[in-house]
Protein backbone atom coordinates (compact mmCIF):
# COMPACT_ATOMS: atom_id res chain seq x y z
CA UNK A 1 0.00 0.00 0.00
CA UNK A 2 1.28 3.16 -0.77
CA UNK A 3 2.36 5.80 2.05
CA UNK A 4 0.00 8.34 0.64
CA UNK A 5 -3.36 5.89 0.95
CA UNK A 6 -1.62 4.97 4.66
CA UNK A 7 -1.49 8.50 5.91
CA UNK A 8 -4.61 9.40 4.50
CA UNK A 9 -6.45 6.44 6.09
CA UNK A 10 -4.60 7.25 9.37
CA UNK A 11 -6.07 10.67 9.20
CA UNK A 12 -9.35 8.88 8.52
CA UNK A 13 -8.90 6.14 11.87
CA UNK A 14 -7.56 9.16 14.08
CA UNK A 15 -11.05 11.15 13.08
CA UNK A 16 -13.73 8.63 13.54
CA UNK A 17 -16.20 9.43 16.97
CA UNK A 18 -17.65 5.95 16.77
CA UNK A 19 -15.30 3.51 18.96
CA UNK A 20 -16.85 0.30 17.09
CA UNK A 21 -16.44 1.43 13.45
CA UNK A 22 -12.57 3.39 14.75
CA UNK A 23 -11.67 -0.20 15.25
CA UNK A 24 -13.57 -1.98 11.63
CA UNK A 25 -11.62 0.72 10.09
CA UNK A 26 -7.81 -0.28 11.64
CA UNK A 27 -7.98 -3.77 11.70
CA UNK A 28 -8.97 -3.38 7.85
CA UNK A 29 -5.70 -1.17 7.58
CA UNK A 30 -3.29 -3.34 9.87
CA UNK A 31 -4.65 -6.53 8.01
CA UNK A 32 -4.28 -4.88 4.76
CA UNK A 33 -0.33 -4.11 5.51
CA UNK A 34 0.50 -7.40 7.20
CA UNK A 35 -1.31 -9.21 4.03
CA UNK A 36 0.82 -7.38 2.13
CA UNK A 37 3.90 -9.36 4.17
CA UNK A 38 1.72 -12.79 3.60
CA UNK A 39 0.66 -12.83 6.91
CA UNK A 40 -3.10 -13.23 7.52
CA UNK A 41 -4.09 -11.40 10.87
CA UNK A 42 -7.89 -11.91 12.96
CA UNK A 43 -9.69 -9.56 14.98
CA UNK A 44 -9.94 -11.91 18.69
CA UNK A 45 -11.73 -11.20 21.76
CA UNK A 46 -13.07 -8.43 23.34
CA UNK A 47 -12.59 -6.60 19.61
CA UNK A 48 -14.47 -9.30 17.63
CA UNK A 49 -17.27 -9.17 19.91
CA UNK A 50 -17.64 -5.31 20.11
CA UNK A 51 -17.82 -5.41 15.96
CA UNK A 52 -19.88 -8.71 15.97
CA UNK A 53 -22.39 -6.88 18.57
CA UNK A 54 -22.05 -3.58 16.20
CA UNK A 55 -20.97 -1.87 20.38
CA UNK A 56 -23.03 -3.52 22.41
CA UNK A 57 -19.97 -4.71 23.96
CA UNK A 58 -17.50 -2.02 23.92
CA UNK A 59 -13.51 -3.10 24.27
CA UNK A 60 -11.43 -0.04 23.96
CA UNK A 61 -8.94 -1.90 22.13
CA UNK A 62 -8.37 -3.75 18.75
CA UNK A 63 -6.46 -7.13 19.80
CA UNK A 64 -5.19 -9.39 16.83
CA UNK A 65 -3.65 -12.53 16.30
CA UNK A 66 -2.41 -14.14 13.02
CA UNK A 67 -3.82 -17.26 11.78
CA UNK A 68 -0.79 -19.67 10.78
CA UNK A 69 1.58 -20.45 13.66
CA UNK A 70 4.34 -18.72 11.31
CA UNK A 71 4.72 -14.93 11.47
CA UNK A 72 7.28 -12.17 10.91
CA UNK A 73 10.62 -11.60 12.41
CA UNK A 74 10.18 -8.97 15.04
CA UNK A 75 12.39 -6.20 12.77
CA UNK A 76 9.82 -7.02 10.08
CA UNK A 77 6.47 -6.15 12.06
CA UNK A 78 8.58 -3.28 13.21
CA UNK A 79 8.79 -1.91 10.11
CA UNK A 80 5.08 -2.39 9.23
CA UNK A 81 3.93 -1.13 12.67
CA UNK A 82 6.24 2.12 11.57
CA UNK A 83 4.14 2.52 8.50
CA UNK A 84 1.05 2.77 10.47
CA UNK A 85 3.64 5.86 13.07
CA UNK A 86 2.69 3.04 15.57
CA UNK A 87 4.54 3.76 19.11
CA UNK A 88 5.35 1.42 21.39
CA UNK A 89 5.74 -2.53 20.10
CA UNK A 90 6.44 -5.38 20.08
CA UNK A 91 3.12 -6.75 21.27
CA UNK A 92 1.56 -3.26 22.40
CA UNK A 93 0.86 -0.52 19.84
CA UNK A 94 -0.99 2.95 19.77
CA UNK A 95 -2.09 3.67 16.30
CA UNK A 96 -4.44 6.17 15.33
CA UNK A 97 -5.50 7.25 18.75
CA UNK A 98 -6.17 3.43 19.64
CA UNK A 99 -4.32 0.78 21.61
CA UNK A 100 -3.42 -2.58 19.32
CA UNK A 101 -2.11 -5.37 20.66
CA UNK A 102 -0.71 -7.66 17.91
CA UNK A 103 -0.70 -10.93 19.74
CA UNK A 104 0.08 -15.16 18.95
CA UNK A 105 -1.29 -17.94 16.91
CA UNK A 106 -4.82 -17.14 16.70
CA UNK A 107 -6.48 -20.64 18.74
CA UNK A 108 -10.07 -21.89 17.57
CA UNK A 109 -11.59 -25.11 17.56
CA UNK A 110 -15.05 -24.50 15.99
CA UNK A 111 -14.65 -25.79 12.20
CA UNK A 112 -16.73 -22.90 11.09
CA UNK A 113 -14.81 -20.21 9.18
CA UNK A 114 -13.78 -16.67 10.35
CA UNK A 115 -15.67 -14.29 9.83
CA UNK A 116 -14.80 -12.05 6.64
CA UNK A 117 -15.88 -8.38 6.85
CA UNK A 118 -15.73 -5.90 4.24
CA UNK A 119 -14.15 -2.47 5.04
CA UNK A 120 -12.80 0.69 3.79
CA UNK A 121 -9.03 -0.26 3.52
CA UNK A 122 -9.83 -3.87 2.43
CA UNK A 123 -11.13 -6.77 4.46
CA UNK A 124 -10.70 -8.06 7.69
CA UNK A 125 -11.21 -11.71 9.28
CA UNK A 126 -13.31 -11.94 12.62
CA UNK A 127 -13.01 -14.81 15.11
CA UNK A 128 -15.81 -17.24 15.10
CA UNK A 129 -19.00 -16.41 17.43
CA UNK A 130 -18.66 -19.99 18.65
CA UNK A 131 -15.12 -19.88 20.40
CA UNK A 132 -15.60 -15.82 21.26
CA UNK A 133 -18.95 -17.17 23.33
CA UNK A 134 -16.39 -20.29 24.87
CA UNK A 135 -14.14 -18.36 25.70
CA UNK A 136 -15.84 -15.61 27.32
CA UNK A 137 -17.75 -17.93 29.38
CA UNK A 138 -14.28 -19.83 30.41
CA UNK A 139 -12.98 -16.84 31.29
CA UNK A 140 -15.64 -16.01 33.86
CA UNK A 141 -15.08 -18.77 35.74
CA UNK A 142 -11.72 -20.32 35.77
CA UNK A 143 -9.67 -19.20 38.37
CA UNK A 144 -11.95 -16.92 39.77
CA UNK A 145 -15.04 -15.03 39.15
CA UNK A 146 -14.82 -12.86 36.23
CA UNK A 147 -17.70 -10.10 36.18
CA UNK A 148 -16.55 -8.60 33.02
CA UNK A 149 -15.99 -11.65 31.03
CA UNK A 150 -19.79 -12.85 32.22
CA UNK A 151 -20.94 -9.31 31.09
CA UNK A 152 -19.66 -10.01 27.77
CA UNK A 153 -20.32 -13.58 27.18
CA UNK A 154 -24.14 -11.87 28.28
CA UNK A 155 -24.33 -8.94 25.63
CA UNK A 156 -22.86 -11.86 23.16
CA UNK A 157 -25.76 -14.16 23.88
CA UNK A 158 -28.28 -11.19 24.14
CA UNK A 159 -27.40 -9.57 20.52
CA UNK A 160 -27.68 -13.46 19.09
CA UNK A 161 -31.01 -13.85 20.70
CA UNK A 162 -32.28 -10.85 19.26
CA UNK A 163 -31.19 -12.03 15.60
CA UNK A 164 -27.84 -10.47 15.70
CA UNK A 165 -26.23 -9.50 11.95
CA UNK A 166 -23.64 -11.85 12.86
CA UNK A 167 -25.50 -15.00 12.77
CA UNK A 168 -26.52 -14.42 9.44
CA UNK A 169 -23.14 -14.20 7.72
Amino acid sequence: MEAGKIKSALVDITAEKDPTLKSAKLASLVSALWAEHGVELVVVGGSAIEILTEGAYASGDLDMCHTTVATLPSREQQKIMELLSAKGGPRNWQVAGMYLDLLGWAECFSRTPFRRIEAPYGSFLLMKPEDLLVERVLMSYYTGENQTARDCARILVSVALRGGAFLNQ
